[in-house]
């Protein structure tokens, strides 16, 4: 994949651990016990269905391929017989790339169907009968049959149980995808065929591995109509209530001034641009958790504030990734950087610089101030 923010952020964290052997964990919220992922993605899901004959999982709504160790798009398109040119624009990667063993891609249109009951064939009657074995028991019920629907003039609603199919955008991760739909990232690799390093690719289509826990159990006592709790008569049903005189109001006393203190940190100007350029892309919270400033290849890039160089480090592309702290618990971070003219340790001034912009089509300066391990947007620090 292309340098992204968010993988610059997670590069930061790496750094900031001096030295980590696990796979790498963008979620940099938690200011104790370390980086780790969110509680949320830590619950248990189903494992994938098992693919029919010619590799395709076949779900009610759409279809994917699984791929076999060596395949490549043309090879799936010849097995399934579909466009490789279609596929491979579809799944957005080149025809030629070797795809991982057990790789989903996704179908454009359905190709030929299984026969029913044939490993590969997901039914909705199969799932929906899923999702009933799961749930509480519930009284039995009288069931009549109903005149066929017509014909529905809108897309079909996803089956229950079939696994939503999400579309890869610009600057997504297999962890910031895994907390979105609260899956372990294990569990999302492992039904898309993912690498060690969990990468994946702008355009590239994943299944959500659907969640393995039954419906929740109904707890609260339910009574029948009419039955519970009576309803106290009001007062003024049975008895009038007397007539109450009321004083005029007194004249309100005068409120006290109110002295308010200043503030104990003022944002407002106190950064310099760290680079002189047009902002391209904006601070947007867990979408981008900065801003990016393009400039010329080679612009230097200035420390926006007096600190220490807390971090020197690299993101998977090998693309140098600096930070520096400052007072009152902020950072700042300057990825996609080059020539670095500091070290470890070595104490800045405001203005100074620090680095230049890497050469290349992606001249541009990935910028983030952080508040502790909290991203702030740092339009209002900046003069």
């Amino acid at each position: 994949m292309s340098l992204t923010p968010r993988l610059l952020t997670g590069a930061f964290a790496l750094g900031l651990l001096a030295a980590c052997d696990q796979p790498l964990d963008l979620d940099m919220r938690g200011a104790t016990g370390g980086f780790t992922t969110a509680p949320a993605v830590q619950g248990a899901t189903a494992g994938r269905p098992a693919a029919d004959s010619r590799g395709i999982i076949s779900y009610p709504t759409y279809q994917v391929a699984v791929a076999e160790r060596g395949d490549t798009i043309d090879a799936v398109a010849a097995r399934i017989g579909a466009d490789p040119e279609q596929l491979a624009r579809f799944n957005g990667i080149d025809r030629n790339v070797p795809l991982r063993q057990g790789e989903v891609i996704a179908l454009p249109g359905r190709v030929s169907e299984p026969a029913p009951g044939t490993a590969g064939a997901i039914d909705i009657t199969t799932l929906a009968g899923g999702a009933i074995d799961a749930s509480p028991a519930t009284p039995r019920v009288t069931t009549t049959a109903l005149e066929p629907p017509r014909a529905a003039t809108t897309a079909a609603p996803r089956a229950v149980g079939e696994p939503i199919r999400h579309k890869v955008s610009r600057g997504e991760t297999a962890y910031t995808i895994s907390r979105l739909y609260q899956v372990p990232v294990r569990s999302l690799a492992e039904w898309n065929g993912l690498g060690p390093d969990f990468a994946i690719r702008e355009g590239q289509h994943l299944l959500i591995p659907v969640a393995n826990t039954p419906a929740p159990v109904q707890t609260a006592a339910v009574t029948a109509p009419g039955e519970g709790s009576a309803t106290p008569t009001p007062p003024s049903a049975s008895k009038p209530l007397p007539r109450e005189t009321v004083a005029p109001a007194a004249t309100p006393p005068v409120a006290a001034p109110v002295t308010v203190g200043a503030p104990t940190r003022s944002a407002g100007g106190v950064m310099v641009m760290p680079v002189q350029g047009k902002i391209i892309r904006d601070y947007r919270k867990g979408s981008n958790e900065g801003i990016d400033i393009a400039a010329a290849p080679g612009t230097p890039v200035k420390a926006a504030a007096a600190g220490t160089v807390a971090a020197i480090t690299q993101d998977a592309n090998q693309v140098p990734i600096l930070v520096v702290r400052h007072p009152d618990n902020l950072m700042t971070v300057y990825a996609n950087v080059d020539k670095i003219a500091v070290k470890k340790g070595d104490s800045v001034k405001r203005g100074q610089q620090i680095a230049q912009l890497r050469s290349g089509d992606n001249a541009y300066l990935h910028f983030e101030v952080r508040d502790g391990f909290d991203s702030v947007d740092p339009n209002p620090y900046l003069e």
